[in-house]
């Protein structure tokens, strides 16, 4: 009878060794991209926050400047002498910090262009308030195409969030130039009057245009800040912001009635109250809207460090889950394998027989051939075949 032999197992190919690897390099790969792609968001938002802080350290002294130059405005065209002092701090404050961000902010051209026209303001003399008018007027719009330059560099006129966008809209604009037109609103009441009748409808007219060009950033401003106290989480924003909000816009009506002309044009003396008033809420109001936009914006850095450690850590564990998993899997690969070169060894020696096994003869020990009948016994030998019988 034949006994089969045991079939031999096949030994693992190179594919076969190397596929546990694959399938974890296969794992690792779309884990990676996803932390590398979520590291990088988080990385290029924490940026943008971060210029956008620049961006409102700026704009807050933008915000003196712009303040003293209304003054230094009011000032020469009502025929009082000019505080230069305000005036001067309030540049040097703006170029020292032009000097410290204006590089990063690609502001330093601008900001040269407006202190040369604000240095050249020193010299014009008080006897003509229509040039000085004008002359404030040209530097002021240069101011704020500043304002408007450090929104763009910084990011804050890209800003995500609905707070902070509005925040940054009522700072960065729609503030400076309400308080600009504002300013020029009640110089141009006090230069109407002193025009000759004849000139008196066409400064009325100019007036009336005046008039539209202060409210509608005013009135902006309002709706800004009433939008972000609504859309935003932060429960300090509103008690912060209302209470200033509520004094400015109750100034801005007063400056719409008092700037409205009737039959006998304007009272002077009311406007230029109004615009004060108006100057004087702002001026309260901006700093107020600035903190709150850096507050927010410190928080949201916060929350994206937050986010960049999670990041790293969900990376970590992932990869040290797929290391052991890869251990696992080559453990298990090499168990296979010794396996098979055990079963390999028992399937080449096939004939050589097992000593535990009782029926078979030892190797060493020769078999003797013996005849057909011949009794192994030497004793039972001796007897015959009829011994038996007898």
């Amino acid at each position: 009878m034949t006994v089969p032999a045991p079939r031999a197992r096949r030994r693992p190919s190179t594919l076969g060794r190397l596929l546990p690897l694959l399938l974890v390099g296969a794992l690792l790969a779309p884990v990676g991209l996803l932390v590398t792609t979520a590291w990088r968001q988080t990385s290029d938002d924490r940026t943008l926050a971060t210029r956008e802080r620049l961006g409102v350290q700026y704009l807050g002294a933008l915000a003196g400047v712009t303040d003293a130059l209304v003054e230094a405005q009011s000032a020469a065209v009502n025929g009082r002498p000019v505080a230069r002092e305000a005036l001067d701090q309030a540049v040097e404050k703006a170029a020292a910090v032009d000097a410290r961000i204006g590089v990063e902010l690609l502001s330093q051209e601008r900001w040269a262009g407006v202190r040369a026209k604000l240095e050249a303001l020193r010299g014009r003399s008080p006897a003509d308030p229509e040039s000085a008018y004008t002359a404030y007027g040209e530097a002021a719009d240069l101011l704020l195409a500043l304002h408007r330059k450090v929104r763009e560099s910084s990011g804050l006129v890209r800003d995500p969030a609905v707070d902070s966008f509005f925040l940054q809209d009522s700072a960065g604009e729609e503030l400076p130039e309400a308080v600009v037109a504002a300013g020029r609103l009640a110089d141009l009441g006090t230069l109407i009057s002193r025009r000759p009748a004849a000139e008196q409808p066409r400064g009325l007219m100019e007036l009336t245009g005046l008039r539209v060009t202060a409210l509608a950033p005013a009135n902006d401003v309002v709706d800004n800040l009433r939008s972000a106290v609504d859309g935003s989480e932060s429960t300090d924003l509103g008690a912060n912001v209302l209470t200033p909000l509520d004094t400015y816009q109750r100034s801005v009506e007063a400056l719409a009635a008092f700037s409205t002309p009737g039959a006998g044009g304007v009272d002077q003396g009311q406007l230029a109250a109004a615009g004060l008033n108006t100057h004087r809420a702002a001026r309260q109001l901006q700093p107020v809207i600035l903190a709150e936009l850096d507050a927010l914006l410190v928080e949201r850095i916060d929350g994206l460090d937050r986010d960049r450690w999670l990041t790293i850590a969900a990376g970590v564990v992932a990869v040290l889950l797929l290391g052991w998993l890869a251990a696992l899997l080559i453990g298990a690969g090499r168990r296979a394998r010794r396996r098979a070169a055990l079963a390999t060894t028992h399937t080449e020696a096939p004939d050589t027989p097992s000593r535990a096994d009782p029926w078979q003869p030892a190797a060493s020990e020769p078999r003797e051939l013996q005849p057909t009948g011949a009794l192994r016994d030497p004793e039972i030998a001796q007897w015959g075949a009829f011994d038996a019988a007898r």
